[in-house]
C-alpha cells in the first residue's frame, strides 16, 4: 500500500461487504478505520468473542438522560462488520473515526429529544430515515409494498431549497437510464461478480479495488455538482473523520484501510488542512456519553424510521451474502421448505420450475441475477397457484426473519440490565425476536415469579410483555403473556436506571414516585392494583396513603365508582396471590361505602349522554361489590356457618354482656346495603329511565326481586304517563345488552308488557323511541332476535299448548306451566362429564326416570317454553 485506502460502500450491502473482504484481503492493511463512534473503540475486542452474534448494535446514551439515545446497527452482512471481524481475525488495529457520540447526542434534532425518543441526526446513529453515508441503506421494498421516498417535509409542503437532500442512488440511476434507484444498484454491485452476488464486479483475478474507485469517482462527480447534498452536519463529521485519519497515518503510516459511507468518499480524499478541520469542530455542544453493545433484529433493520436502518429485506440480503453458490436455488429452497411446515402442498417439481420461470423473467428483464421481485413473481404463480396467501408469511419468515443477535455477558451494562439478564436466566425467560405466547400458572412458584418480573417490566416502562386473555382458563390463577424483545426496549432498561440497581427496587422506587405524583384517585387505584401484581410490598404503605388522601378529599361519585373495581380486584389478587391485602381491603370497603350513599343523589337530573356514563358506573360498581362481598377464605358470613364474631365458645356464661361488640361489616352486610342502593334507585322516578331499568335489571339478575317484582317495576316505567323516551330508556336499561334478548325469551310475561307498551306508542311518539329500541335490540344474536319474532308472532302462551300428560309442576315466574322431566334428564350424561361428576344419582328427583330410560320423543324439540335450568 502506497497510501490510504478509501473504501466507500453502501450500508448494510451484501456486495458491499464482499467488495470489502476482497479489497481487504488484497491490501493487507496495517490498520482498519471504520466509520463509527470512537466511543466504541474500547467495545472493539468484544466482537470476536463466541458470544457476539449478529444482528447487534452500538448503542450510546447520554449517561444523565438515557433516553437520549442512538443506535449503530450493523449486520452479518454490513461492510463495518465484515472489516471489523477481518481485523479482529488477524491482529489488526481498528479504530472507529466518526464524530463522537458525545457531541451527536448534545446536538440532537436542534429542540432536544424527550425522555424515550432518539435525536434527529443526518448520519452515523440510525435515528433517521436516512443512513450516515447520505445513500439510502441497500434493499428493495418488501413484496406488496411501494416505495418509499426519503423527505423531511410534509406532503403539502414545498421545501426549501437548501433542505432538499440529495439521494446520490437516484441520480445514478437516472443517468443510466433506470426509474429505480434500487433495481439499478442491486444490478451493478449486488448481482454482478458472479453467483452469490459477490458484488462490484469482484471476480476470480479481477482489482478489487476496481470497483471503489468507480464508486469513487462518481460519488465525486456528484459532491462537485451538489456540495454536501442538503445534509448539513456533513461537514463537521467529515472534518472528524479526516482528523482521525491523520492520527491514524501517523501512528501506523500510510497501510490504512477507511471504511465509510461512499457519499463522504471525495470529502476524506480532499487535500484540506489540520486547522481548518479543527474550526469546523470547535464550539460542538457535549454530553457525557456511555456505549455499549446491545442485540438487535432483523424486523429493526428493516424500518425506515425510528431506531430501524431503512432496508425493507434484511433476510434476503443475509441469504445472498451467506450463500456460497446458486443463492437462486437455495432461496427457493428455504421458500419450499417454509411452505411446507405451514401444510402447502409444494414438491420439488414447484422448486424447479420456480427457478427456471425466475431467471427466466430475470432475462426477459435485462437483470444479470433474478432479484426479490422475480422471485416472488415466481413463488406467486408457482407455488401459490396466482394467490397472494403465501407473500405474508415469507415476507415476515424469510424476507425480513426472526433474527435476534446476541452480545457476550461482559459487555458493558447499567446495574439494571445485569440484574434483569439474571432474573431471565434464573427463570429461564429468553428474549427472543419472534412473538410468543407464555401462559402462567401463578400457583407455582416459578411461573408466579415470571409473572412479578413481567408487572415490575411494565411499571418501570419496559414493555416485554404484554397481559392478554387466556383461551384455556379465565380462574385468577391463571395468566397469558405476549412477550416479544425489541432492541429499544435496551434504552428503556438504561433509563429505568435512575430509579434502582436491580428491578425490584427499581420498580418499588418509580411506584412511590408516581403515587405521590397521581393527580385522580383512580390512577392510585390501578397503581394499588400493579403493585399487588408486581410483589411490590415494600410500595405497598406509600400507595396506601396516598390512596387514603385521595379518597378522603375526592367527593365525585364518578371518581370514586371508577376506582373501585381496580381496587376490589386487587383485594381479589392479594387474596388469590396470597398477599396480605386487609389494608386494601378495608379502604375499598370504605370508598363502597361511599358509593352507597352518594349514587342515588348523583342520578338526579342527568342528560342522555351523563345517564349513559352513569350506567356504566353503576354496573362496575356492581361487579365490584359482588367480587368484595365474596367471603374470604375461612370467613363466617351467617349464623348457619358457625359462632359469630365476638360469640364464645363453650357454655354460655351466667352474666352475658349487656350489649355485645356489633360485627364489622361484612360481605353479606355489602351485597344487602348494595341491594338497598339499587331499590331506591329504581323506584324514583326522577332518575333517568336508563339508570332505573339498569337498577331493576342487577336486582333481578341478584334474585333481589320478589314475585311480580320485575313485571311491576316495568308495569309502572311503560304506563301511559310514562314519556315514551324514558320508557324506552328503561327497556333499553333493562333489556340492554347481550344478555337481555335471553330474559325477554324466557319470561313471556316481560315479553309481553313490551310488546303491549310498543303497540300503543302514539304514532308522533314512535319515530323518538325507535332508535332508542333499534340499538337495544340490535345487540342481540341473530338467533335471539328470530326467537323473539316468533314469540310474538304466535302470542303467549297458554297451557292447552302443552301435550297432555306434562308434569303439572308449579311453574317459575314468567315460565310455562310444568317441567318435562324426560328432556331434562336427556342431559344429565353431558352435564356431569362438564362438571366431573361420575355418581349416577346426581341430580335424582323423586319421580326422574332413570339414565337408561329412552326419552319422551312425543315432545316437539322446538318447544323449550316448559324447560328449566
Amino acid at each position: 500500500m502506497t497510501g490510504p485506502v478509501l473504501l466507500g460502500v453502501r450500508h448494510h450491502g451484501p456486495g458491499s461487504a464482499r467488495a470489502v473482504r476482497a479489497a481487504l484481503d488484497q491490501c493487507t492493511p496495517d490498520a482498519v478505520l471504520i466509520e463509527g463512534p470512537p466511543e466504541a473503540d474500547a467495545l472493539v475486542p468484544l466482537a470476536a468473542q463466541e458470544g457476539m452474534r449478529p444482528p447487534v448494535a452500538l448503542l450510546a446514551h447520554a449517561q444523565d438522560d438515557p433516553g437520549r439515545a442512538a443506535f449503530w446497527p450493523l449486520a452479518e452482512f454490513s461492510p463495518e462488520w465484515v472489516a471489523l471481524r477481518w481485523a479482529l481475525e488477524r491482529g489488526v488495529p481498528v479504530r472507529f473515526i466518526d464524530l463522537p457520540a458525545a457531541h451527536s447526542l448534545a446536538m440532537g434534532n436542534g429542540e432536544g429529544p424527550g425522555a424515550g425518543e432518539e435525536p434527529v441526526t443526518d448520519g452515523g446513529p440510525v435515528t433517521d430515515e436516512r443512513p450516515a453515508d447520505g445513500l439510502p441503506a441497500a434493499g428493495p421494498p418488501a413484496a406488496g409494498q411501494e416505495r418509499e421516498e426519503p423527505s423531511d417535509e410534509a406532503p403539502d409542503e414545498a421545501p426549501d431549497e437548501a433542505e432538499v437532500r440529495v439521494d446520490p442512488i437516484r441520480v445514478l440511476a437516472e443517468a443510466a437510464g433506470y426509474d429505480d434507484p434500487e433495481r439499478w444498484w442491486e444490478d451493478v454491485v449486488e448481482h454482478r461478480g458472479g453467483a452469490g452476488g459477490a458484488g462490484a464486479g469482484g471476480g476470480a483475478g479481477a482489482d478489487a479495488l476496481a470497483p471503489f474507485a468507480a464508486l469513487a469517482e462518481a460519488m465525486g462527480a456528484l459532491r462537485e455538482a451538489y456540495g454536501d447534498g442538503g445534509h448539513d452536519r456533513d461537514p463537521v463529521r467529515e472534518a472528524h473523520m479526516r482528523l482521525r485519519l491523520r492520527a491514524a497515518r501517523k501512528e501506523f503510516g500510510d497501510g490504512v484501510a477507511v471504511v465509510c459511507g461512499a457519499w463522504h468518499v471525495p470529502a476524506l480524499a480532499r487535500r484540506t488542512t489540520m486547522a481548518a478541520d479543527r474550526q469546523l469542530l470547535k464550539g460542538l455542544p457535549k454530553v457525557k456519553a456511555a456505549v455499549t453493545w446491545v442485540p438487535w433484529t432483523h424486523r429493526r433493520l428493516s424500518r425506515h424510521s425510528g431506531y430501524g436502518a431503512g432496508i425493507a429485506s434484511p433476510g434476503w440480503y443475509g441469504h445472498l451474502f451467506g450463500a456460497p453458490d446458486r443463492p437462486v436455488e437455495r432461496w427457493l429452497t428455504k421458500v419450499a421448505g417454509l411452505l411446507r411446515e405451514e401444510d402447502y402442498a409444494v414438491s420439488s417439481a414447484h422448486v424447479i420450475e420456480a427457478v427456471r420461470l425466475a431467471e427466466g423473467l430475470a432475462t426477459v428483464r435485462g437483470r444479470p441475477l433474478a432479484g426479490l421481485t422475480e422471485l416472488n413473481d415466481a413463488v406467486r404463480a408457482v407455488m401459490g397457484d396466482g394467490s397472494d396467501a403465501p407473500s405474508s408469511l415469507i415476507h415476515d419468515r424469510l424476507v425480513v426473519g426472526e433474527v435476534l443477535g446476541e452480545v457476550p455477558e461482559d459487555a458493558p451494562a447499567v446495574p439494571l440490565q445485569r440484574d434483569l439478564t439474571r432474573s431471565q436466566r434464573t427463570l429461564r425467560l429468553k428474549p427472543e425476536a419472534p412473538e410468543r405466547e407464555l401462559e402462567l400458572d401463578l400457583r407455582k412458584e416459578t411461573d408466579a415469579e415470571r409473572s412479578r418480573l413481567l408487572h415490575r417490566l411494565l411499571l418501570l416502562g419496559i414493555p416485554w410483555g404484554e397481559p392478554g386473555r387466556s383461551r384455556g382458563s379465565t380462574g385468577t390463577f391463571r395468566e397469558t403473556w405476549r412477550l416479544r424483545w425489541e432492541p429499544e426496549l435496551s434504552v428503556r432498561v438504561a433509563e429505568a436506571g435512575i430509579w434502582g440497581t436491580t428491578v425490584l427496587s427499581a420498580a418499588t422506587a418509580k411506584a412511590a414516585s408516581e403515587a405521590s405524583e397521581a393527580a385522580t384517585l383512580a390512577e392510585v387505584t390501578a397503581l394499588a392494583e400493579r403493585c399487588l401484581l408486581a410483589g411490590l410490598p415494600d410500595a405497598l404503605p406509600v400507595v396506601m396513603r396516598a390512596l387514603s388522601d385521595r379518597a378522603a378529599l375526592d367527593a365525585d361519585v364518578g371518581h370514586l365508582a371508577q376506582a373501585l373495581p381496580a381496587l376490589v380486584r386487587s383485594v381479589r389478587y392479594g387474596d388469590v396471590r396470597g398477599t396480605d391485602a386487609a389494608a386494601l381491603r378495608e379502604v375499598a370497603t370504605g370508598l363502597a361505602e361511599r358509593v352507597f350513599v352518594g349514587l342515588p343523589p348523583a342520578c338526579l337530573g342527568l342528560d342522555a349522554d351523563g345517564a349513559t356514563e352513569m350506567r356504566g358506573h353503576l354496573d362496575a360498581t356492581h361487579q365490584a361489590v359482588a367480587l368484595l362481598g365474596q367471603p374470604r377464605t375461612g370467613q363466617q358470613t351467617g349464623p348457619e356457618t358457625g359462632p359469630q364474631p365476638g360469640a364464645q365458645a363453650g357454655p354460655p356464661p351466667v352474666s352475658p354482656p349487656a350489649s355485645p361488640p356489633e360485627p364489622p361489616p361484612g360481605p353479606q352486610h355489602l351485597r344487602a346495603r348494595w341491594a338497598g342502593v339499587l331499590r331506591a334507585v329504581s323506584e324514583r322516578e326522577s332518575v333517568p329511565g336508563l339508570i332505573r331499568g339498569r337498577a331493576a335489571r342487577l336486582l333481578l339478575d341478584e334474585g333481589q326481586l320478589g314475585d311480580g317484582g320485575a313485571e311491576r317495576l316495568m308495569g309502572l316505567a311503560l304506563s301511559p304517563g310514562t314519556p315514551p323516551t324514558d320508557a324506552a330508556g328503561w327497556i333499553e336499561g333493562f333489556v340492554g345488552g347481550g344478555d337481555g334478548g335471553m330474559l325477554l325469551v324466557h319470561d313471556e310475561r316481560l315479553l309481553a308488557l313490551v310488546d303491549g307498551w310498543l303497540t300503543g306508542v302514539p304514532d308522533a311518539a314512535f319515530t323518538d323511541v325507535l332508535p332508542l329500541l333499534r340499538r337495544t335490540f340490535a345487540e342481540y344474536e341473530a338467533g335471539v332476535r328470530r326467537t323473539l319474532g316468533e314469540l310474538v308472532r304466535r302470542g303467549p302462551t297458554t297451557p292447552s299448548r302443552h301435550p297432555a300428560g306434562a308434569a303439572p309442576d308449579a311453574a317459575a315466574p314468567g315460565f310455562g306451566p310444568g317441567l318435562d322431566r324426560d328432556r331434562a334428564a336427556a342431559v344429565l350424561p353431558t352435564l356431569r362429564l362438564l362438571l366431573g361428576i361420575g355418581a349416577p344419582g346426581f341430580g335424582d328427583e323423586p319421580g326422574e326416570r332413570p339414565d337408561d330410560t329412552p326419552p319422551d320423543t312425543t315432545r316437539p324439540a322446538d318447544d323449550l317454553t316448559g324447560a328449566r335450568t
